[in-house]
């Protein structure tokens, strides 16, 4: 027969009674849990934060560096700054440059034998005014037209046809892009304009060039409006305007 223990689990002695277990076990179990799960946290956290401020400090103490080497090398980028707008300025003023030594080597070349100047006058811009040209007054309206460089000049021709091929000539100027001619009179026989300085009465001397009836005193205007504008309006450096005033001449006969 099999023997049969009839003594209850919960009073048995020995190694064959059973454990006791129950829900307490299990909850404490869990909290232990836990509370280890949240010390592994703290500890994670605390290593992160560390290290994050460790990378701040580093970042801090590179920034101080560059810093430093910034305020080094300031002279240096000043001075570069400096001498790229010099650059720049010398460009600008040397494309803005108007050469007049050659449209005067050009005019020479050019003017005619029946085509005699009195006054000549070169100017930049038409701010850039000549004192004492003793050009004529009215030719003003036509250089303040005229924004770039441009050559004011006033004589007498041998006639106006001998005029009108002058004019048509000083378009072959290199640059030149219009002539305006302000003025073309003959002298008047009335008010005796155009005598010889020795036929006119009093002894003094006459300013104008018609010393014959056929001869046409001219005031006109040479415009290069293709030239750049000079500097000289916009930056300050004003372009010194020249003038040039031939000795009269007069056609003997």
């Amino acid at each position: 027969m099999r023997p049969v223990n009839l003594i209850p689990p919960e009073e048995r002695r020995g190694e064959q009674a059973s454990l006791r277990a129950g829900p307490l076990a299990y909850m404490l179990l869990g909290v232990l849990v836990a509370v280890l799960a949240g010390v592994v946290a703290l500890v994670l956290i605390g290593n992160q934060v560390s290290e994050r401020e460790d990378e701040v400090a580093t970042l801090r103490g590179e920034d101080a560096a560059a810093a430093v080497r910034a305020a080094r090398l300031a002279p240096y980028t000043q001075f570069r700054t400096v001498s790229e707008q010099r650059v720049q300025t010398v460009q600008s003023l040397a494309d803005s440059r108007f050469d007049w030594e050659r449209v005067m080597r050009e005019l020479a070349l050019v003017l005619p034998s029946n085509v005699w100047l009195v006054n000549l006058t070169a100017t930049a811009t038409p701010e850039s005014g000549v004192e004492g040209t003793g050009g004529d007054a009215g030719a003003g309206s036509l250089r303040d037209a005229i924004s770039g460089p441009a050559l004011e000049m006033s004589g007498c021709a041998a006639g106006q046809l001998a005029l009108a091929g002058f004019v048509t000539t000083l378009k072959d100027i290199d640059g030149v892009t219009r002539v305006g001619v302000q003025s073309s009179e003959l002298p008047d026989s009335e008010s005796g304009a155009g005598v010889s300085a020795g036929g006119e009465s009093g002894g003094g001397t006459n300013d104008d060039c018609r010393t014959r009836s056929f001869i046409a005193k001219f005031d006109l205007v040479v415009a290069f409006d293709a030239a750049p504008v000079p500097v000289a309006a916009e930056g300050g450096l004003e372009a010194a305007p020249t003038s040039t005033e031939p000795a009269e001449e007069t056609e003997g006969g």
